[in-house]
C-alpha cells in the first residue's frame, strides 16, 4: 500500500469516526417575552406549562438540546404590541404576540374583530382560525414574515361591556366614552358612544378618573384588572370570543433545532392551544361568579336584543375586506371563509358580515 493510499484510508476512517459520534449537546439561551404580566392566562400558561413541559420532554427523550430560559413577562423587556418586533429583531426567542395590538402586521388574523357576535366558544374560535391559516397561505405567511413560527393560538372569552352605571338599553350608550382596543372600537360605531383606546393595564385608571365610563373586555381580563371595582355593571352583550394572538418561537432558532426538539416544541405548542381553550372556558365562568360575589351586577341580552345591537353597527367587515384586497391580501376570501367555517362548526349568529 502506498503512502498516499495509507493517508487517504486514515482520513476516511477519521471522517467515519466523527460521523458516528453523537451530536454535541447544545444549550440555547431563550428570552421569553410578553407585554402582559403572568397573571393573565395566556402568559401564565406559557410560563407554567409550555416552558417546563418542553424542558421535561427534551430531558425525557435524552435530547442533546437544552433551553436556558430568561422570563421577561409583563413588559419588563418588551412593551405590549412590540413582541413580534422583538422576535424579528432577535431580542427574544419566544413571545406571546397579541395580534389585536399588532393589527398592521397581522391584518388577516383580526377578522374576528371586524365580524363580531359570533361564537362564545374559545375552542371553536381557535379551531376556525387554525383551519383558515392552514388553508389560506397569506395568513400563515404573516408569521414567517416576522421571523416567527406559530406554536399555538389563543382566543379570548366573549367580550362584554363593563360600565360605571347600568346599561338597560342600547340608547343608554349615547354620549358615553368607552375603552375599546384596536379593531374592537368598531363595535362602538353606530351606538352613540365614543371609543377610546386603551389596554387592560389602563382601563381601571381611565374609568376611575372619568376619562371613560366603561370598557369592552372579557371576564378573564376584567377580573385580574379588578375592573368591577370601578365598573360594577356588566352587560353581557356577547360580542363573541376573539382570536387574540399566539405563542411563537423565533424562526431562526426553530430552523436550527434538531428534529427531536422541533417535534417536541410543536407538540407542546398544540397542547398549549388546547389547554388554553379549556382553561379559559372554565375560568371565565368562575371569575364571573367571583365578580358577582364581589358586588358586580349582571344583565344578559336576550337573542332579540343582541340582534338589535349587532344590526346597529355599520358593516365594517366588508370595507375591511375590500381594503385588504386592494393591498394584495385576500381580505374577501378570509371574511367569506370565516363565515363559512363558523357555519360549518354549527355557530348561529345574528348577522352575516359577508353581506351588505
Amino acid at each position: 500500500m502506498s503512502a498516499l493510499q495509507k493517508i487517504t484510508l486514515a482520513a476516511g476512517a477519521a471522517i467515519l469516526a466523527l460521523s458516528l459520534q453523537p451530536a454535541q449537546a447544545q444549550t440555547i439561551k431563550m428570552t421569553a417575552v410578553a407585554g402582559h404580566p403572568v397573571v393573565f392566562p395566556w402568559v401564565k400558561l406559557a410560563d407554567e406549562f409550555f416552558i417546563p413541559e418542553v424542558d421535561k420532554r427534551l430531558a425525557a427523550v435524552g435530547s442533546k438540546t437544552k433551553f436556558e430560559w430568561t422570563r421577561a413577562w409583563g413588559g419588563t423587556a418588551v412593551k405590549l404590541g412590540s413582541e413580534s418586533g422583538a422576535i424579528k429583531d432577535g431580542l427574544a426567542e419566544l413571545a406571546f404576540v397579541s395580534t389585536i395590538f399588532e393589527a398592521p402586521k397581522f391584518p388577516l388574523q383580526n377578522v374576528s374583530y371586524v365580524a363580531p357576535f359570533m361564537t362564545d366558544d374559545v375552542a371553536v374560535m381557535s379551531k376556525v382560525i387554525k383551519a383558515m391559516q392552514a388553508k389560506i397561505a397569506p395568513m400563515n405567511d404573516a408569521w414567517a414574515r416576522n421571523n416567527a413560527v406559530f406554536l399555538g393560538g389563543t382566543g379570548l372569552d366573549a367580550y362584554h361591556l363593563f360600565t360605571k352605571n347600568p346599561i338597560n338599553k342600547l340608547e343608554d350608550l349615547n354620549g358615553l366614552k368607552i375603552n375599546a382596543p384596536g379593531p374592537s372600537a368598531n363595535w362602538i360605531k353606530g351606538t352613540g358612544a365614543v371609543a377610546v383606546a386603551g389596554t387592560l393595564q389602563t382601563y381601571y385608571n381611565d374609568i376611575q378618573t372619568g376619562v371613560t365610563s366603561g370598557a369592552l373586555t372579557f371576564m378573564t381580563g376584567a377580573f385580574p384588572a379588578k375592573l368591577t371595582e370601578v365598573a360594577p355593571h356588566i352587560t353581557k352583550v356577547n360580542y363573541g370570543a376573539m382570536f387574540a394572538g399566539a405563542l411563537v418561537m423565533s424562526k431562526r432558532v426553530f430552523d436550527k433545532l434538531p428534529s427531536d426538539a422541533k417535534k417536541i416544541v410543536m407538540e407542546v405548542g398544540a397542547e398549549y392551544d388546547a389547554k388554553f381553550a379549556a382553561l379559559l372556558a372554565s375560568t371565565a365562568k368562575t371569575l364571573e361568579q367571583k365578580m358577582v360575589e364581589g358586588g358586580a351586577k349582571v344583565r344578559t341580552l336576550d337573542a332579540e336584543e343582541r340582534k338589535q345591537w349587532a344590526m346597529a353597527l355599520p358593516n365594517v367587515a366588508l370595507p375591511w375586506a375590500k381594503d385588504l384586497d386592494s393591498k394584495g391580501l385576500p381580505g374577501t376570501q378570509v371574511l367569506n371563509e370565516y363565515i363559512a367555517q363558523m357555519k360549518a362548526n354549527g355557530v348561529n349568529f345574528p348577522r352575516d358580515w359577508s353581506k351588505e
